[in-house]
């Protein structure tokens, strides 16, 4: 097995088209589906299957996919690990970041860090939730930020909190509303993100409506924050947010609005593992952790 094979499954993997992936990899189609074929001879189990209208993982091809991306991140944080040391850096941590997560926050807090500590380099990497919980468990990360408060084996601290807010067209009729009521919201098609912040929205949003009897509001996915927010500016409806993310964005076809009633907000965690933080980790929380928090770390 060769590094080119893995690259090649996963390019394939996430296509699930074999001529869009020889594309996207600059090669013929004839020499990935060789590719292929020698990487799932080799394991002896099959990845794919592959008919004349469509090309899907087997339950083996999903499993190998998790450790194949793993792979190739490893290899890449071992690459940069290299250079930042020839480059005069004297240590390092690897953040992983969750889709969602307030920019102008971690700006703040990462331009801190390079000030303070600029001898420690700081590579980013934005993955899923769950992505992120299996890097801190196999030291792929060194800590993360997310919306979630983690699990067995890592340690969670809540960072910040953000308003969630509505994200609405610019000149819909919600607008009249200063704080808008549910029974109004439920009115209009909701976008909600299936990705980490929308799993967050999603709870937020049915103990909204635990109490409403009106009709059941219309909900619509969105793969990613970009896209709701794309849908939500094109005026295919309202999602949620939180509040400085979407200011950050600075998007003038969008407007917020917060919900009428008791205020909602997002509380993003710094996640680590339960072991002993490096020196370099330990400063990082620190400048991460409000210290009225300090005394918040637990393992989940």
């Amino acid at each position: 097995m060769e590094f080119r094979h893995l690259r090649y499954f996963i390019v394939v993997a996430e296509e699930l088209h074999y001529a869009r992936a020889a594309q996207r990899l600059h090669i013929n189609q004839s020499p990935l589906s060789r590719a292929i074929a020698e990487l799932e001879r080799d394991l002896g189990v099959q990845l794919l299957e592959r008919t004349t209208r469509s090309t899907r993982l087997t339950a083996a091809g999903e499993a190998f996919l998790i450790a194949a991306k793993r792979i190739f991140r490893a290899q890449e944080q071992a690459r940069a690990s290299a250079k930042a040391v020839a480059s005069g850096y004297r240590g390092s941590l690897r953040v992983a970041v969750s889709e969602g997560i307030a920019h102008p926050r971690l700006v703040s807090l990462l331009a801190r860090c390079r000030e303070e500590d600029p001898d420690v380099k700081i590579s980013l990497s934005e993955v899923t939730l769950a992505e992120q919980l299996e890097g801190l468990r196999t030291d792929l990360y060194d800590a993360g930020f997310a919306h979630a408060s983690g699990g067995e084996g890592i340690a969670a601290q809540a960072a910040w909190s953000d308003a969630l807010v509505v994200a609405v067209p610019a000149r819909h009729p919600l607008l009249t509303h200063p704080r808008i009521p549910i029974e109004e919201l439920i009115r209009y098609p909701i976008i909600l993100c299936t990705a980490d912040l929308g799993d967050v929205a999603h709870r937020s949003l049915e103990r909204l409506l635990s109490g409403v009897t009106a009709a059941s509001a219309l909900v619509e996915p969105a793969s990613s924050l970009e896209l709701m927010l794309t849908m939500v500016a094109a005026g295919y409806g309202v999602g949620f947010a939180n509040e400085s993310l979407i200011t950050a964005c600075r998007r003038p076809e969008i407007l917020t609005r917060p919900l009428a009633g008791q205020p909602t907000e997002l509380t993003t965690y710094l996640l680590r593992p339960t072991a002993k933080p490096s020196n370099e980790l330990s400063r990082f929380i620190d400048r991460a952790i409000p210290r009225e928090n300090a005394e918040l770390r637990s393992s989940v």
